[in-house]
């Protein structure tokens, strides 16, 4: 069984024993109040009106389209905390007229409905994990594009190739199912091809490794960046769920899909949950400062034109951090001479952990608390 397969056989197990109690406690509930005027007899219809009480209230108690909501509990306790600040500020000076705090009172006085309403919600946060718990990038954010000149691919979340071009299919973003910028979630897109309708999908992990290793980084013609990818191959099979390893992102493209792009950074992560990135440059003296054909040139010649590369240089990390957000490390050849712990270092990014905020207990607490 596949790690994805294995978890949504565990989350769908989740679901059904939340059912199940659900189920259990709702006839109790039914028999003592009638949640619809239309026929408190209707039983289905009682049911539908007490949830369309409890999960109608989403978008009002909390902001599910850019909040990144990590457990049930959390989800749960947000919408505690919702209808609090509703009744406060919304309600304020109608309180007891308002269908808020007449639901909040019921809700403290029986715990059998407080329950049935913390099962409910967790169910609903489970049956809508993918879209609640990852934070979603901005439209602009959504693509990023890499490689050399005439070698250069796009990373989208949702490609649908329009009018001659790629572009992300926006309102299926927040839907997409694998963790943003992770193996996970090349192995569901693949790259695309500019201005062309082609893809370059990959049937394995293993596959997709190989053509990142000696294809796509093969051809910067560096022997550090060779050595790392290596190392990252390595360290994303031998990860326990190599799906949600963040990408290694070679040679991000400063000016997109561009020809005549500025700069390219040597390695970019971003954090699946946080979508903060961290850029890495390998700048060994070779490459980045080496002065060539200074014979007949005095020192201040000299002088200048090594100033002009150190600047470039820097210029370059500076317009990355401006108009990406990246703050770049940066290794020189002292740094260089050991390797492994450059990828040491490198690696820490690639084992973001989930933020896993316990507020449940105490939400209930202050909840059971609450009057005007």
């Amino acid at each position: 069984m596949t790690e994805n397969a294995w978890f949504e056989k565990k989350r769908n197990e989740q679901i059904d024993m939340l059912t199940d109690k659900i189920n259990t406690l709702l006839p109790g509930i039914l028999n003592r109040y009638a949640f619809s005027q239309v026929d408190p007899s209707d039983f289905k219809s009682q049911q539908l009106s007490l949830n369309a009480k409890i999960g109608g209230k989403h978008k009002t108690y909390m902001n599910v389209t850019d909040d990144v909501i990590t457990s049930a509990d959390e989800f749960v306790s947000l919408w505690f905390q919702g209808m609090m600040n509703h009744i406060r500020t919304v309600d304020e000076g109608r309180e007891e007229m308002r269908a808020a705090y007449q639901f909040q009172q019921l809700l403290v006085s029986d715990q059998e409905l407080m329950t049935y309403t913390i099962l409910f919600l967790k169910r609903t946060y489970l049956r809508n994990y993918y879209s609640l718990s990852k934070r979603r990038p901005k439209k602009e954010e959504a693509a990023l594009w890499i490689g050399q000149k005439n070698a250069n691919y796009g990373i989208l979340i949702t490609p649908r190739f329009k009018n001659g071009a790629w572009e992300n299919d926006v309102s299926e973003i927040r839907h997409f199912q694998p963790d943003y910028w992770t193996i996970g979630h090349i192995m569901k897109t693949g790259f695309v091809i500019p201005n062309v309708p082609d893809t370059i999908k990959f049937s394995s992990v293993e596959q997709y490794l190989l053509f990142f290793k000696d294809v796509l980084v093969r051809q910067s013609g560096s022997p550090h960046e060779m050595k790392i990818a290596e190392m990252y191959c390595d360290f994303v099979e031998q990860s326990k769920h190599p799906q949600r390893v963040p990408l290694l992102i070679p040679e991000l493209r400063y000016g997109g899909m561009s020809v005549q792009h500025q700069y390219r950074l040597d390695f970019t992560i971003i954090n699946p949950y946080t979508l903060q990135k961290q850029g890495f440059e390998l700048s060994p003296w070779s490459t980045h400062g080496y002065l060539a054909g200074t014979k007949g040139k005095n020192q201040a010649q000299i002088n200048q034109e090594a100033k002009a590369n150190f600047e470039r240089e820097m210029q370059k990390h500076k317009d990355y951090f401006r108009k990406y957000n990246i703050f770049t490390l940066i290794y020189t050849d002292s740094d260089l001479e050991d390797i492994g712990q450059v990828f040491a270092e490198m690696q820490q990014f690639l084992q973001p952990q989930r933020e896993n905020k316990q507020l449940l207990e105490a939400t209930i607490q202050e909840f059971q608390k609450f009057h005007i």
